[in-house]
């Protein structure tokens, strides 16, 4: 028989997470979008040097931006090149999914957040998600059930 290769999902190998989005939104609908990367910018994700906090992604004239997304350049990185750390870097996205980006965001309170990089086979991919602002009271409620689900978890262990 042969063996059926396993679909490679966004949790295999990740190379870095936006912890804070799941903290400061609510997630609607994700997406997967290809990233339009230098040469210096390749090496220093391969080395883990990325950072997703406080990054956000605009779409002007009908094409996906990710800014404020921070890779840091290597110190081996070429003489000729200038890097930019923080600079915007261009999303790979069909035509379908910038109009639903663009239909949802129109709309009062949502906004598009990156979630996570991960390599899938020799690209770099980022998940990014359609997301609605949490207000204080959910953010405290979110982690009360976390809280809660910790403590269960915690209470099981010592009754077993």
């Amino acid at each position: 028989m042969a063996k059926t290769k396993s679909k490679s999902t966004a949790t295999d190998n990740v190379i870095a997470k936006n912890k804070k989005a799941f903290h400061d939104y609510i997630i609607e609908e994700r997406f997967e979008a290809g990233i339009v990367l230098q040469g210096w910018e390749v090496k220093s994700i391969r080395a883990g040097r990325v950072q997703l906090i406080d990054s956000h992604i605009h779409v002007k004239n009908n094409e996906a931006w990710l800014f404020n997304a921070l890779i840091t350049p290597l110190n081996s990185a070429s003489t000729h090149v200038v890097p930019a750390p923080s600079g915007t870097r261009k999303l790979l996205l069909h035509r379908r999914e910038i109009n639903k980006l663009l239909g949802k965001v129109d709309q009062k309170g949502y906004t598009v957040v990156p979630l996570c990089m991960y390599w899938q086979g020799s690209r770099v991919k980022l998940e990014i998600a359609i997301a609605k602002g949490k207000q204080l009271h959910d953010k405290r409620q979110a982690s009360r059930e976390h809280d809660w689900k910790r403590e269960k978890e915690r209470l099981f262990k010592k009754s077993i």
